[in-house]
């Protein structure tokens, strides 16, 4: 685990010197300095102290560079398009095993056959009509409308509506999986 580095980045990004670190906390300006460079361990309590010192959760000093925040700017979404009526699909963000993409269905357009996959769904309809199946449930859904379900049982969803229909889904899989980061 790099915390050091973690301190110091944002020591640095908030123009903290280990001297107003070591003011606050007590802590000597060598113990500082093999903490910022990884050749000691401090203990919870200290890092308690240090993380109270730069104004931050002690968690946010324990969380590796891949468990933080992940800005994908929409010009930088990762485009892909899926299944018979090529859909496209805009790639907004994902964790190891949550992902959320933005899918645009043209009118008559649908997922096609009804297919079944690892993981559950939760959709929300931000544009036009669109009809889900899954099994022997279906259903009807408008802007604003939302369902969910276990991804296991073949479902399908088709825009019934004369417009683009658009379709917000956040996908949770046990399998861990690459994030879609630009």
């Amino acid at each position: 685990m790099d915390i050091g580095s973690n301190i110091r980045a944002i020591r640095k990004r908030k123009n903290i010197t280990i001297a107003q670190i070591c003011e606050e906390t007590g802590l000597s300006q060598g113990f500082m300095s093999q903490v910022e460079t990884n050749k000691t361990s401090p203990s919870i309590a200290t890092l308690e102290s240090i993380a109270g010192a730069l104004k931050v959760p002690l968690a946010y000093l324990l969380l590796k560079k891949e468990d933080r925040m992940h800005i994908v700017r929409k010009n930088d979404r990762k485009i892909t398009t899926s299944g018979i009526h090529q859909l496209k699909v805009a790639h907004l963000s994902a964790t190891k095993n949550v992902r959320m993409v933005l899918v645009e269905l043209p009118p008559g357009a649908s997922t096609g056959e009804a297919h079944a996959h690892e993981g559950e769904e939760v959709h929300v309809v931000l544009q036009g009509t669109i009809y889900a199946e899954q099994g022997e449930d279906a259903a009807e859904f408008h802007e604003g409308d939302s369902f969910s379900w276990n991804a296991c049982t073949p479902h399908l969803v088709k825009n019934i509506g004369e417009e683009l229909a658009i379709v917000l889904i956040s996908i949770y899989t046990e399998t861990e999986h690459a994030p879609n980061y630009q």
